[in-house]
């Protein structure tokens, strides 16, 4: 009977593979020889020492069942014949102790049955004694010979199944499905990938059609998978597919089906029979990798690449995929199609007073009301800001556009609620038409934004469609900002001076500076034809710098006239206190010039008050500080409140001259200015009535208390010179009355 040794447990290192057991060093082989006559035992030991055996001897049963007990042994020579017990009691010990140490009988009986029974109980061979030299030493060697045979099988036997052991951990470990398919498509083999991914067991897929678990959309891309009968380069690349789930996934896991080389889905396994005259098509193998989170991650960036992350609508770049598209089926059919250009009204007010999150919150409101108020296949989008866009394609005539139109302005003037905060806003839109505002993308959309910017002119909240003349117009404002710049660099910008009177007295107690532009082709412009352009475009800035540079250098040639000193009043833009540090240039400026700061006084408009109260407070308490005095310019037509108006350091009131224009007669009642009057008396602020055109207003504004007015009853704006000039005269006009006072 052969040795076996104790089986080798396979162990795992680490990283989870088979660990190969170490190399066993070579050892002697051990013999146990049996024999009660000491002459042929002595006999045996000399003829097998020059081997190199491990010979041990024993000349009974009890001594050679004490030496099998002891140690094992390759192989056993054994007489059956001995004093206690015989040699097949030996053998059915060592069956009993599970010694496999193979055993060579070596009898001097003459009878079969001591062979047959030795030869039942496992014995490799059996001797007649006597028996010759080579016979033995042959029979000895073939044993042994079957021996390492049966070792070195032991060892392939071990290593196929450590390699089938690692092949089903990999397998099983792997993140991808691994899976083979018989002939008829009915899986053969899968691992337990599929269980964790789909839910699916390898019990209920074994044996079933691949089509158990493709979605049913992809069944016919699938059948190029799961049938491939190609090999090598010739074999189907990346396809992917949808697997149904049974883990609660409803729409199922996307699968990228690749080889274990990650180039292939699948390839066809074939017989490799050289015999055979050609190679038999025996199934399919593939590997499939789970993309699902890869594909949801795609489909998310994609989507955002075409969709506004604010307001979920179109951007731009899909928007104008759409309408190329629109456009392309307009011509084909002849029809009409229009571009609309949306900007929101009053969106930078609301955006400055309760912030950008309430900001963004009024824009997602405004998308979801414009959306409603489209028709099925109209595509509206943001651009960015509080721009957006609309194409309406397959129009029956222009009234659809207006009719859209119309429904969007409609649906604005309702509230929109922003945090407890009610607020109001309106719109003005662009309109161009395809193929008669336009035939390129470009064109439509220039033109829609030239409307939309001509209904801002008009004073917004409304709609219109493009007109060539419109663009006439755009070009000149280009031409006026080119313009503009290029009058502060040439000088071409002026100071004049509208005087304030005090009419009790009849002297000039200050004056209102006014920008004028002395144009080289337009004449002489007043601010109103372009300050508004050019807050629009970023040119407050330099324009006030200079303005303020400008007023300063004429105070000092007023002051140098002679007479009592004037108080001069300057527009402030609230782009130009927003930037901050106009409290420094005015503090730079009085000291480079040497002015007194009780000369200069800085006029505001209401809504600087309520588009950040607080900051206005600071920057108007630092002005203060200085010396500078404030006025409110144009109360009553904006949006302060009366509650934050004892909270700002205000100085003076000025009463707008659309409210002085109301008073017709001396006996009328005209209450809007008197509540001015009696607000600016409660709080002891002075009082400035601007507008005064005829006596009967200058008459009733004294009759209520009101004293100090400028206007074209008193004087229209003069130029720097011109105003020089009146103070040299009055002051001039002044020394002679005290002579004639003098003399009397």
């Amino acid at each position: 009977m052969p040795i076996t040794r104790a089986p080798i447990p396979i162990k795992f290192n680490p990283n989870g593979l088979v660990a190969a057991p170490a190399q066993e060093p070579q050892r002697r082989l051990r013999l146990l020889l049996v024999d009660d006559e000491p002459r042929l035992l002595s006999s045996l030991v000399e003829l097998l020492r020059e081997r190199d055996y491990h010979l041990v001897t024993a000349t009974c049963g009890a001594e050679a069942v004490e030496e099998l007990s002891k140690q094992p042994f390759d192989l056993v020579l054994l007489d059956l014949r001995l004093p206690d017990f015989g040699g097949h009691e030996i053998m059915d010990f060592m069956r009993r102790q599970g010694i496999h140490a193979s055993v060579i009988v070596l009898s001097g009986e003459t009878g079969v049955d001591g062979a047959i029974g030795a030869l039942k109980r496992g014995a490799h061979d059996y001797l007649r004694k006597p028996y010759t030299r080579e016979e033995l030493l042959r029979t000895i060697d073939s044993v042994l010979r079957q021996q390492a045979l049966e070792v070195e099988n032991r060892r392939i036997a071990w290593q196929l199944e450590c390699s089938e052991k690692l092949y089903r951990y990999l397998v099983d470990s792997s993140p991808d499905i691994i899976y083979t398919l018989n002939q008829e498509g009915r899986f053969s083999f899968i691992n337990d990938r599929a269980e964790q991914l789909l839910g699916f067991s390898r019990e209920e897929l074994m044996g079933k059609h691949y089509s158990t678990v493709v979605h049913d959309d992809d069944l016919e891309r699938a059948y190029y998978v799961f049938n491939e009968r190609r090999v090598g380069e010739r074999a189907t690349r990346n396809v992917e597919l949808r697997l149904k789930s049974l883990n609660g996934d409803d729409i199922g896991r996307t699968f990228d089906n690749t080889l274990m080389t990650l180039s292939f889905n699948s390839m066809g396994m074939y017989t490799d029979d050289s015999s055979a005259r050609k190679m038999e098509f025996y199934g399919t193998y593939g590997v499939a990798r789970d993309v699902t989170d890869r594909k949801r991650a795609e489909e998310l960036i994609s989507y955002q690449a075409y969709h506004d992350i604010l307001t979920d609508l179109p951007n731009r770049i899909l928007f104008k995929d759409r309408l190329g598209l629109a456009m392309i089926q307009s011509k084909r059919n002849e029809t009409e199609l229009a571009v609309m250009f949306v900007d929101l009204d009053r969106f930078k007010l609301v955006n400055d007073t309760l912030g950008h999150i309430r900001g963004d919150e009024l824009l997602q409101q405004v998308a979801a009301r414009l959306k409603e108020s489209l028709r099925r296949g109209d595509t509206l989008a943001r651009l960015g800001g509080d721009e957006f866009t609309i194409f309406l394609p397959e129009m029956q005539s222009r009234e659809d556009a207006q009719v859209v139109a119309e429904k969007f302005l409609e649906r604005l003037q309702q509230a929109f609620f922003l945090d407890g905060h009610e607020v109001y806003i309106s719109a003005s839109i662009g309109i161009a038409v395809y193929p008669t505002d336009g035939v390129t993308m470009d064109d439509l959309l220039r033109h829609a934004d030239i409307a939309m910017y001509q209904v801002k002119a008009d004073g917004k909240n409304g709609y219109s469609f493009y007109n060539p003349k419109m663009l006439d117009a755009s070009y000149q404002k280009i031409t006026l900002e080119q313009s503009l710049r290029r009058a502060l660099e040439q000088g071409e910008l002026e100071m004049y001076y509208q005087p304030q009177i005090d009419v009790r007295s009849g002297e000039i107690v200050g004056a209102e500076g006014l920008m004028r532009w002395n144009h080289p082709e337009r004449g002489l412009l007043t601010a109103g034809e372009f300050l508004p352009f050019a807050e629009e475009n970023g040119l407050m800035i330099p324009i006030s710098d200079w303005m303020l540079d400008a007023l300063c250098s004429d105070l000092v040639q007023w002051n140098a006239a002679g007479g009592e000193p004037v108080r001069l009043s300057l527009n402030l833009s609230p782009q130009y206190l927003d930037r901050g540090d106009f409290v420094e240039k005015m503090r730079a400026a009085l000291i480079r010039y040497d002015i007194s700061p009780t000369q200069i006084e800085v006029e505001i408009t209401e809504n600087i008050c309520i588009r950040n109260p607080q900051y206005a407070i600071d920057q108007l308490n630092k002005l203060c500080q200085l010396g500078v005095s404030v006025a409110i310019d144009d109360f009553g037509t904006g949006y302060s409140s009366l509650a934050y108006l004892h909270r700002f350091p205000i100085h003076t009131i000025k009463i707008d001259q659309s409210f002085i224009k109301e008073i017709q007669r001396e006996n009328g009642h005209f209450p809007v200015v008197l509540a001015i009057i009696s607000i600016a008396k409660g709080l002891g602020l002075n009082l400035v009535a601007e507008g005064v055109e005829t006596s009967i207003q200058a008459h009733y504004l004294e009759q209520s208390g009101c004293t100090t007015m400028q206007g074209f009853l008193y004087y229209q704006p003069l130029s720097r010179r011109a105003f020089v000039q009146l103070l040299r005269e009055k002051t001039a006009g002044a020394g002679e009355l005290a002579v004639q006072s003098l003399h009397a």
